[in-house]
């Protein structure tokens, strides 16, 4: 139970559990208030400072609901804000980003073949990168731009495509997709702590003070909530990729994630416009459906392996070197070729299976000492590797893995 990787393991599972919690409650009041927002219907009574409202069904219950364009004659005793959300979703991804990419920043951070980096160098170019993404991307957005705001869209979309191109020159195909994520997320964070909550606090302040607020701090938050609703559907599939290989190994990932951005477009701009009562644009389906096929097609094209003639040829890391001069490591080789590479091949010979399972490659002395911890949770510490059908080893093996792993992390 003390075993340093089991309680990683269960950190790892538990962070992740909680970034999933908390994103789903981001994203469902997202949603939901940005429906709300384009469905409201002009004000029957016409209260002053009543710019729309709608009557709603839910749980048995019916709702009514009224929106102030600027803010309501007198400040309300109770008022929720919805903030945390966002907060912990990306409190929460970030800790797991440092759990599992920065603990682990060997396996799945640097790839010696793209840049030789050590530990914290990789770390700081990832940290670096998340800030100086918002710091552009609000730039543009004070620019004056906010004017423009189908011109802000297209250059925050090319700023996201150039970050996932620097990414790809740097970082491990499966960091690519997380980082241009995280990259993601916390311009939608930063959107709701810098921005969105403080104009609104503003206007709050404003109201208790006896001010008319100014409706310009409602007009640049609304902007930047916007912003919000089209990137959230990427930054899930972003999330997603780093558990398959064919999104994130292909020597494309990068235009991958670009596509997948145009796709996250077209599918919130079906629904908007239905909320906003403006019909359903069923001509967005078709080129939804041609950007998820071109993306197919870029997976299949120059995957990111290394063939096994460099790999074999490539200088072990220090990471590597530990455990491929580990005691019992040459038992262990032996096994996992023997039980493992059939799946976790650059070509697999397993029929049905057409690429690496989540990209880890077992061919060579250099990958199986890569994912040592990987071989010791999956086929030493538990039986889930091999799938039973397909497994033909002993308790002894497995004990064999669990001696080597510990010998080489001692």
């Amino acid at each position: 139970m003390l075993d340093p990787t089991v309680l990683m393991e269960w950190l790892e599972f538990a962070l992740r559990w909680l970034h999933v919690i908390t994103a789903i409650a981001w994203i469902g009041s997202s949603f939901y208030f940005i429906a709300l927002d384009l469905g409201l219907r002009p004000s029957t009574d016409r209260r002053t400072g009543v710019s729309g409202e709608a009557w709603q069904v839910h749980g048995g219950g019916f709702y009514f609901i009224q929106k102030y364009m600027v803010s309501p004659a007198r400040m309300p005793a109770e008022l929720t804000w919805f903030k945390w959300e966002s907060y912990a979703t990306w409190l929460s991804g970030a800790a797991l980003m440092m759990v599992v990419y920065y603990a682990g920043s060997e396996l799945f951070l640097i790839d010696p073949a793209k840049l030789d980096l050590v530990a914290w160098q990789a770390i700081a170019i990832s940290a670096a990168s998340l800030t100086v993404g918002w710091l552009a991307y609000d730039r543009l957005c004070k620019s004056g731009l906010a004017e423009k705001p189908t011109l802000l869209m297209l250059l925050l979309f090319f700023l996201l495509l150039a970050m996932g191109w620097g990414y790809n020159e740097v970082f491990t195909g499966r960091a690519v997709m997380l980082h241009l994520g995280a990259f993601t997320a916390t311009i939608m964070t930063a959107n709701v702590f810098f921005i969105i909550i403080p104009n609104q606090k503003i206007v709050v302040a404003d109201l208790i003070a006896g001010r008319t607020p100014d409706a310009k701090y409602g007009k640049i938050a609304k902007l930047r909530s916007t912003h919000n609703n089209y990137l959230t559907l990427p930054v899930i599939f972003l999330m997603l990729a780093n558990h398959y290989p064919l999104a994130f190994a292909s020597a494309w990932n990068w235009v991958i994630a670009g596509l997948v951005f145009l796709m996250g477009v077209t599918i919130r701009h079906f629904f908007n416009s239905h909320h906003a009562h403006k019909g359903w644009k069923w001509w967005t389906w078709p080129i939804t459906a041609a950007l998820f096929l071109a993306a197919v097609w870029l997976s299949t094209q120059g995957q990111e392996y290394q063939s096994w003639e460099e790999a074999e040829a490539r200088p072990l890391t220090p990471y590597e070197t530990r455990f491929a001069e580990a005691e019992g490591f040459e038992e262990v080789a032996g096994l996992v070729m023997g039980n493992c590479s059939m799946c976790h091949a650059r070509e697999p010979a397993w029929e049905g299976i057409g690429t690496a399972p989540k990209g880890v490659l077992l061919e060579t002395e250099a990958d199986i000492a890569r994912h040592a911890r990987t071989i010791y949770t999956q086929a030493g510490l538990t039986n889930a590797m091999p799938p039973p059908a397909a497994s033909f080893m002993l308790p002894e093996d497995r004990a064999a893995i669990v001696a080597w792993f510990r010998a080489g992390r001692s």
